[in-house]
């Protein structure tokens, strides 16, 4: 692994090694911190290129992030993969290759990242062979703190909005420093709430729920039910798993309530997400309930369990599976320690 010296002037090389007749596109999976990184990424290369645009390649339902876009100007767009040609050149920020299926058949010449490698190349660092700056480091609470990192060694100090986007992503992948960060997260956050600007934050912030969501929460309050010392939330079908996320987000904040599992369907698949107010490691209980029949895991505060709706016998419905497993199955015990 490289040090953090050592990718600054990798990045110093990269920025000057780019040309004014190439057309960038940043390819991100849309939320706070790749939104906040591809518009620093941006920053540092929109007067060494012809032309830089930000595409996502996913829908933005949640309504803090639709703020962010709004507030803060940010010129993203959606991913039309039929307009490959326009562009010579792609960059992927806060995401791999592998994460994403529309990443696939494109190659990247930038990555940069802060979730673990999930494929390297011989000399352990890229994530895909013959990309001309990769910077990878699972060790770092957000891609926004490895950005403002390259700001501030480019110094190109960033505007009030561009550091309050920062600031946001910071924020919400560390989960203000209670779910995770260092210290190099803690700086840029600090260096960074200098150049913010309070009123757009606040304003972020505070648009956490959509009016059209208010029936979707009378029936989050007559579907609770307790359960194993915690919750149970069935909401049957919901547009998107957004929505489930927004429930069990709001019943974090009622006290007693030690942890929530607040389920729907979303299309033919069933999504649990899981808070907890850390009395429990919520991720092994997502784990124990539901590895057999999907994917499920998390840390110890948030999880999340998916699974095909076909997996849930018939004539039963989806809510009282998942209750049922909620209330009886037993916790996996770990995996030995590797030597």
């Amino acid at each position: 692994m490289a040090t953090i010296p050592e990718y600054i002037a990798r990045m110093k090389q990269w920025r000057a090694s780019l040309c004014k007749d190439e057309r960038w596109c940043i390819l991100i999976t849309a939320d706070p911190d790749a939104l906040a990184s591809a518009l620093a990424l941006k920053r540092i290369m929109q007067q060494k290129t012809r032309c830089v645009d930000i595409a996502r390649v996913n829908e933005v339902t949640r309504p803090d992030n639709l703020a962010m876009i709004r507030y803060l100007n940010i010129p993203v767009k959606p991913w039309q993969p039929e307009k490959v040609s326009a562009y010579t050149r792609f960059a992927l920020v806060d995401s791999q290759p592998q994460h994403n299926k529309a990443f696939q058949g494109l190659h990247f010449d930038c990555v940069i990242d802060h979730h673990p490698i999930l494929q390297t190349t011989e000399d352990g660092l890229n994530v895909e062979k013959n990309v001309a700056f990769c910077d990878v480091r699972p060790g770092v609470g957000a891609t926004s703190t490895m950005m403002t990192r390259y700001l501030q060694a480019l110094r190109l100090w960033p505007g009030p909005r561009l550091a309050t986007a920062l600031l946001y992503g910071i924020r919400t992948d560390t989960g203000t420093f209670e779910r995770s960060g260092s210290e190099d997260d803690f700086r840029a956050y600090q260096w960074l709430s200098r150049h913010a600007d309070t009123s757009l934050m606040r304003r972020i912030t505070r648009s956490e729920y959509l009016r059209g969501w208010l029936p979707l929460f009378a029936r989050a309050f007559r579907s609770l039910a307790d359960c194993r010392g915690g919750a149970h939330v069935s909401l049957n079908e919901v547009d998107s798993a957004d929505l489930l996320v927004a429930v069990a987000d709001f019943f974090t904040k009622v006290h007693g309530l030690k942890w929530i599992a607040v389920s729907g369907i979303v299309g033919k698949t069933v999504v649990v997400i899981f808070r907890c107010d850390g009395s429990r490691d919520i991720g092994r209980l997502a784990d124990a309930c539901f590895y057999d029949v999907g994917e499920a895991g998390g840390h110890r505060n948030l999880a999340r369990a998916e699974f095909p709706l076909s997996a849930v016998p018939g004539g039963v419905k989806p809510g009282e599976f998942i209750r049922k497993r909620l209330e009886t199955r037993k916790l996996r015990p770990r995996p030995p320690a590797k030597p």
